[in-house]
């Protein structure tokens, strides 16, 4: 029986003594942990895909084979992620890097497998499928309709017609078919010598009825086999056929994938209401073509900034579908926890609750005075701003109000949020007031707004003509599919 745990170790042990301590080693010894919780995880029938650049992937590898097992290893898919560039590393040329590493493993012998098909090659469908029927303009190839070995009705003359002048053979069958004209004459014809007919005699007359057959000029029947009917080409482990994450997809996530991409390992390697688990699911691409896919799904990340961007994608693509958050403050006392703990997860966090963009994705710059950014459109067409700034200390004061009102100058932005962990004071209110308001045809709306988090918890929100907030980029509408959790 393969032991995962005991040879993850012992590899580990072994790159070491190469490696040395380094930021490769770290990374390494990080997976292996992680790598080694999906294995236990899996079902039977359930399949990993590692997705990597060159720079790791042969580590991977070895470490993949000592938790799987070598005879779980299923392919190693190569995507071509980008187009032709060149890469220069320290001052040096070298090949441009186009294309990352996907593992494909299994937890055991038997796994759940769909085949996928691509599209054919012009150049093939021109030459093999060359044939176009007159009546449907389908496209056709012809195929044998002989076998070499006899197997019930196979053996008996198949009766064919062609004109007296000379053209093309053309099947008749039958006496129940109408009378023959004078000028075509009728023969019989046999398979070729050694072999018999593939089809019983009455699943031929069938064909003929549906007009399947096809007569070359020496007379014998063929199989129309069209195009349309065909799946495709069966999917290698060569993908040049999808692009990056461009246009509509592109939320502005580093890391992004295509959703392509996961949908077509999903489908591979799943069926409807299976579940998929990402525990690296950044913008939340796996999830999202898993939601589409109608798959039930797990995704986990270590940022409130990855969380609230995928909140926000699954809400713009498929509506109010039911997720259960696990690890995200739940209350005031939780957000006070996760601001003694990580300011700026924290900051993240609480830009999330007003559906805001996180400034960057990035920390906070040392005089920005910017947690996040608003967009909203108050006449329909012209897109605005409102400046987001989040304070989780319990000291609050009204130079914060201030500064965030010079920001909102600075910016050109049309409104300014502060959100606090603590209640604002007294004179905070009165400086925000002394703000003034966002005057538009549609009403006036105050320039610097204070929200605490009790009161985001209760429900409220920015005051501000006809929101539109997005997170990087708004996601394309999808229709609803399954449910998952996000961790």
């Amino acid at each position: 029986m393969h032991s995962g745990n005991a040879d993850a170790a012992e590899m580990l042990r072994a790159m070491r003594s190469f490696l040395h301590d380094n930021d490769m080693m770290a990374y390494l010894a990080m997976m292996a942990v992680r790598l080694i919780e999906l294995h236990r995880v899996l079902k039977p029938t359930g399949s990993l895909y590692l997705h990597c650049d060159p720079t790791a992937s042969h580590y991977l590898k070895i470490l993949l084979d000592a938790v799987f097992g070598p005879n779980c290893y299923r392919s190693e898919i190569s995507w071509k992620r980008s187009s032709a560039h060149s890469d220069a590393k320290q001052g040096r040329k070298v090949y441009g890097n186009i294309r990352d590493i996907i593992y494909f493993y299994s937890k055991s012998e038997s796994w759940t497998w769909n085949w996928q098909f691509t599209p054919y090659d012009q150049k093939y469908v021109e030459e093999f499928y060359r044939h176009i029927d007159p009546m449907s303009g389908r496209r056709f190839r012809v195929d044998n309709l002989t076998a070499a070995k006899p197997g019930g009705d196979v053996s008996y003359p198949w009766r064919i017609k062609r004109c007296v002048a000379g053209g093309d053979w053309q099947g008749d069958l039958t006496d129940e078919f109408k009378s023959p004209k004078d000028d075509w004459e009728y023969s019989e014809a046999f398979p070729y010598k050694g072999r018999f007919w593939a089809y019983s005699r009455n699943n031929m007359i069938a064909m003929e009825k549906e007009g399947r057959i096809y007569y070359t000029k020496g007379g014998m029947p063929n199989y129309k086999r069209y195009l349309d009917e065909m799946p495709g080409v069966p999917l290698q482990n060569d993908w040049q056929d999808i692009p990056p994450a461009l246009g509509e997809q592109d939320m502005g996530y580093p890391t992004q994938k295509p959703v392509a991409l996961l949908e077509r390992i999903i489908r591979s390697s799943s069926n409807e209401g299976d579940v998929v688990l990402d525990p690296f699911c950044g913008c939340g691409t796996t999830v999202h073509a898993a939601q589409r896919l109608n798959r039930n799904w797990v995704g986990i990340d270590v940022t409130h900034l990855a969380i609230s961007l995928i909140q926000k994608r699954l809400r713009d693509a498929f509506g109010p579908i039911p997720i259960e958050i696990h690890g995200t403050p739940k209350d005031v006392d939780g957000g006070r926890a996760l601001a003694e703990q990580d300011k700026y997860q924290f900051q993240w966090w609480a830009v999330s609750l007003v559906d805001a963009v996180p400034y960057g994705g990035k920390k906070k710059g040392a005089d920005s005075g910017i947690d996040g950014f608003i967009y909203f459109k108050p006449d329909g067409k012209t897109t605005e701003k409102a400046i987001v700034s989040v304070k989780g200390g319990e000291n609050v004061s009204v130079p914060m109000v201030r500064e965030l009102a010079n920001v909102v100058e600075r910016e050109k932005a049309k409104i300014g949020v502060l959100i606090t962990l603590a209640d604002p004071t007294g004179p905070m209110k009165k400086e925000a007031i002394a703000a003034g308001f966002y005057k538009t045809e549609y009403g006036e709306y105050p320039k610097i707004q204070i929200l605490t988090v009790e009161q985001l918890f209760a429900g409220d929100k920015p005051d501000m003509p006809w929101i539109d907030s997005t997170v990087f980029k708004k996601a394309k509408r999808e229709m609803k599919g399954s449910q998952g959790k996000l961790l």
